[in-house]
């Protein structure tokens, strides 16, 4: 039987060889064993194998979100949801380096990574809304959403320079510079 994770597998050996655009979805069907048809029954599109089950992960996040304490204050419960979030076993096959790699430097992947990152920002915005009494559209929600998303993707950015750095450490971190910023204006 074959399973998302058969079809990742198989999708980032091909992308490692043949590029992400040089790889068909009939190629990685062929390489699973399974028809092109099929695949779709895991993966809306050949874009949405990097993301992997990107769904079942937000469900997650949210999850990680909704355990914070509710004493904390939400920028401290916020910074402790994302790092949490960004903790990925370091077996992971594909490893999620290369996942992050692929998603961030393939240009034929940003459109598409827009939706994923809005899909992201909402989880975040949903969270500062229930925390604060606001709507998750409220200037605020949205606002602390962006700057969560920022902040993530400079770290990716870092860790991708530096694979044996810390995920979460370099997430935190930016926490760190931003409240420090702030905090001196």
């Amino acid at each position: 039987m074959t399973s998302h994770a058969d079809i990742e597998r198989a999708a980032f050996r091909l992308f490692s060889e043949h590029g992400f655009e040089g790889t068909t979805l009939e190629a990685i069907a062929r390489e699973v064993g399974v028809g092109r048809r099929t695949l779709f029954r895991y993966f809306e599109s050949k874009n949405d194998i990097p993301w992997g089950q990107f769904d079942s992960t937000l469900d997650h996040f949210r999850e990680i979100l909704a355990a914070t304490p509710t004493d904390l204050p939400v920028a401290d419960a916020l910074h402790l949801g994302v790092c949490r979030f960004n903790e990925f076993d370091i077996d992971a096959d594909p490893p999620h380096v290369e996942r992050m790699r692929l998603v961030l430097e393939t240009p034929a992947l940003q459109a598409h990574s827009v939706l994923r990152y809005a899909a992201w920002r909402r989880v975040v915005a949903e969270f500062v809304a229930e925390r604060t009494a606001l709507a998750p559209d409220d200037a605020l929600p949205a606002l602390i959403a962006q700057a969560s998303l920022s902040m993530s993707l400079a770290a990716y950015d870092a860790w991708l320079k530096d694979p044996e750095a810390s995920l979460p450490e370099l997430i935190a971190n930016q926490l760190v510079l931003l409240r420090g910023f702030l905090a001196a204006e």
